[in-house]
């Protein structure tokens, strides 16, 4: 029962994760990755890691999740002007993908595979997570840090755009206008019937 569950959960993770980067609409791509996130925290309780399922759900599907939606709701991304120098850039994205990944292949395959210290009943989940995490994945943890940076300040260069069907309006100018100014009454003789 529980490989059929952890491959399951995998189809769904692996679906979840292809939607994310397919679908045109960015609201769509982001309930794509909250479905992959829930999928990748069933697969961590399957391994008996609880405190990372949970944090999983509370801070990415629970906080950070739920801030991309109010911002992509908010800017209202108009997705056609983006997608125009799509195969103008195709080849340099191709050559920037592929280095990323040759660069992740030599990191991982250059750090040896330890194994990490064994479980004892007496040793707290958190406890080993930590010795763990900042011994034996202190590179791959590390990078992490740093995507999540540039993924930051991509977050804040989108955002910085100038927005034209803003509308702004001036308190100053609203308290000095005179009643003169917004209504005009209009003299007209009643009519009579005949």
């Amino acid at each position: 029962m529980i490989t059929f569950t952890f491959y399951l959960v995998a189809i769904i993770l692996i679906v979840a994760a292809i939607g994310v980067i397919t679908v045109k609409n960015p609201v769509h791509a982001a309930l794509f990755l909250i479905l992959a996130f829930f999928s990748s925290a069933a697969i961590w309780l399957l391994l008996q890691a609880e405190f990372l399922a949970i944090t999983l759900v509370l801070v990415y599907v629970g906080a950070v999740m739920v801030l991309f939606l109010f911002v992509l709701m908010m800017l209202d991304v108009n997705v056609a002007p983006l997608r125009e120098g799509f195969v103008r850039h195709f080849p340099l994205s191709i050559f920037v993908g592929g280095l990323i990944f040759v660069e992740m292949i030599l990191v991982l395959g250059s750090w040896h595979q330890a194994v990490p210290p064994e479980t004892l009943t007496t040793v707290p989940n958190i406890e080993l997570l930590g010795e763990v995490l900042y011994t034996y994945y202190v590179y791959p943890f590390e990078i992490a840090a740093v995507i999540l940076l540039v993924a930051m300040i991509a977050a804040m260069a989108l955002t910085m755009r100038p927005h034209t069907r803003a509308k702004y309006q001036n308190p100053a100018q609203q308290v000095t206008v005179r009643r003169e100014d917004c209504v005009r009454l209009v003299k007209m003789p009643s009519e009579t019937k005949d």
